[in-house]
């Protein structure tokens, strides 16, 4: 069970297209089941998942707990994912204020 985490700072009113890139398992090498867990430190961060060609988040508002992700508390959505199919974790704040986000992604091998 493969886990990849980010910790960022996003600006006011600024965006991330992908928190995973470049990470070991950012492309599934096998079947998977793709639990997401976001946490931010402020209101108005949205996030976007898309694993492969499917567009599974877009623009949704995450928690605001201000600490690392627990799993499973915090899974936001959990997905399945084929081999080879790349997970895209982008984010966008709203607030008047930096927004610091707390990913936690976990893939599970589908059954």
């Amino acid at each position: 069970m493969p886990i990849m985490t980010d910790r960022r700072s996003i600006a006011i009113g600024a965006s991330v297209e992908n928190v995973l890139q470049g990470k070991q398992h950012e492309f599934l090498s096998r079947p998977s089941i793709i639990h997401y867990a976001p946490v931010a430190s402020v209101n108005a961060t949205f996030a976007t998942l898309l694993v492969g060609n499917e567009t599974h988040l877009s623009a949704q508002e995450i928690s605001a707990a201000n600490r690392f992700p627990v799993f499973p508390d915090d899974v936001m959505i959990s997905v399945p994912g084929l081999q080879g199919e790349r997970i895209l974790v982008g984010y966008r704040n709203d607030n008047v204020a930096p927004s610091i986000v707390q990913t936690l992604v976990r893939t599970d091998p589908a059954a």
